[in-house]
């Protein structure tokens, strides 16, 4: 692979190539991107989709949306950070081409601003809960009407893919989406990759998938305009990851990895001190005692702490990164910048924590299985309704639960896989509340 390649500025319809020694800097392609994704719906409704606590009104507790802006903060800088030394080892990529190292930050940014873009929700429970419907539920009566690689897309629902599918899907009027350059969605794909075969290997790029089979066209188109390393055969489609998704998949991992620590500590869910013992082992080299012993609140400790600590592990992957770059190109890199950070050990600590107090607690559990329940339950109303509609026979009970799908929503699919798809997608795109609140409604609960 290289950087000229990858840091195409070519959007969906596109017939040539877009150059960056033309672009006005003032509105430059990759900042547009970041804007249209931060306009957008399908962002918006992360305000009400929760990181840690499903439903949770605690003012402590990161959203989806607040978590989403601090992975892109994070990511800008990583972006830059790399990019500048890109720059530096190809000169060429500035004088003949005219990228700059905010270049890659904003590339980053954007990409990482929309990495939860996709997910339903309940957290990742709600995933869970629509491959389960499909898997074990009332879905399973449509298996045999799907192809292999249809139904693996519906019964391992994937947040990833359904984020592409997000940023790139038409529908009349809108071509392309929300036409994003081909290099934020090259940094988008984490996992570019079709949903079977399922992890074929240990490859950190194999481990989930990128694409529903819906989208596997563009998928390609966009993987190969970039020079994207294939490495499927046969049938199957799959290529090794764009250098930039690994600093958006890190800069996910430092901020779940130390936020949703922070979150746990705030609720009480993780004792001050226990927090404090973690978290110094992280900054320990870089901690100001003298300011530290001035700080008289646990929230500014702990601030202090975090902000520390993500510096620390900005400045880590930057030095993964580099010091493998030429491997990453040749797509032979497959891990995680997180797997080889100095500070590994440390990280897994905080995790492993994290899932004991925080993700395993008893408020986590008992809202997850409301979540089940809720998405389960719109799954089959809609499912049922939609494909009664196509078949000519649904009764005054669908047609007033089709009724409840937003207009945009309101399309003929007339296949099968495409119509379960979605409402799989529909579903996906509510927040907690409006999950809630239509569960209710379809369950004779809904207020006067």
């Amino acid at each position: 692979m290289n950087w000229e390649q990858l840091l195409s500025l070519k959007k969906q319809g596109d017939t040539g190539k877009r150059l960056r020694i033309e672009q006005d800097d003032t509105r430059l392609g990759f900042e547009v991107d970041y804007d249209r994704i931060i306009f957008s719906a399908a962002f918006r409704s992360l305000q009400d989709k929760t990181q840690v606590i499903p439903l949770s009104k605690t003012d402590f507790v990161h959203t989806r949306l607040t978590h989403s802006l601090e992975v892109s903060v994070v990511g800008r800088s990583l972006g830059r950070l790399v990019g500048k030394k890109i720059i530096e080892k190809y000169p060429y990529l500035k004088e003949v081409h005219g990228y700059h190292m905010n270049d890659f930050g904003a590339i980053v940014a954007a990409a990482s601003l929309a990495h939860d873009i996709g997910n339903p929700p309940f957290g990742h429970s709600g995933e869970k809960a629509i491959g389960e419907y499909f898997s074990i539920g009332n879905g399973l009566k449509y298996k045999d009407k799907l192809t292999a690689k249809q139904w693996q897309d519906l019964i391992d629902f994937e947040g990833n893919a359904n984020g592409f599918s997000v940023l790139t899907a038409s529908r009349p009027g809108i071509e392309g989406g929300l036409r994003i350059s081909y290099a934020t969605l090259g940094a988008f794909m984490k996992y570019p990759k079709e949903s079977l075969p399922k992890k074929p290997t240990s490859n950190i790029a194999d481990k989930k998938y990128g694409f529903f089979q819906s989208d596997k066209t563009f998928f390609e188109e966009v993987a190969k305009d970039m020079g994207m390393i294939a490495n499927k055969s046969g049938e199957d489609i799959g290529f090794e990851r764009h250098p930039l998704a690994y600093l958006v998949e890190a800069a996910d991992d430092i901020c779940y990895t130390i936020i949703d620590f922070e979150d746990g500590i705030n609720l009480g869910l993780v004792s001050e001190d226990y927090a404090l013992e973690y978290l110094i082992k992280l900054v320990k080299d870089n901690i100001g005692v003298s300011k530290y012993k001035l700080l008289e609140t646990k929230e500014d400790r702990i601030s202090y702490l975090r902000a520390l600590a993500i510096g620390a592990l900005i400045n880590d992957a930057v030095d993964v990164f580099i010091e493998n770059e030429e491997l990453i190109l040749a797509g032979n890199f497959p891990f995680a910048l997180t797997d080889k950070s100095k500070y590994k050990a440390q990280m897994n600590d905080i995790i492993n924590l994290s899932v004991d107090k925080i993700y395993q607690s008893r408020e986590v559990i008992e809202k997850e299985i409301v979540g089940y329940q809720i998405i389960q339950t719109l799954l089959d109303k809609f499912i049922t309704a939609f494909n009664n509609k196509y078949e000519g026979k649904a009764s005054n009970y669908d047609n007033l639960i089709l009724k409840m799908l937003p207009e945009k929503h309101r399309l003929e699919k007339n296949n099968l896989y495409d119509r379960l798809l979605h409402i799989c997608h529909y579903v996906s795109l509510l927040t907690d509340g409006n999950a809630l609140e239509l569960f209710e409604m379809i369950n004779g609960r809904k207020p006067n």
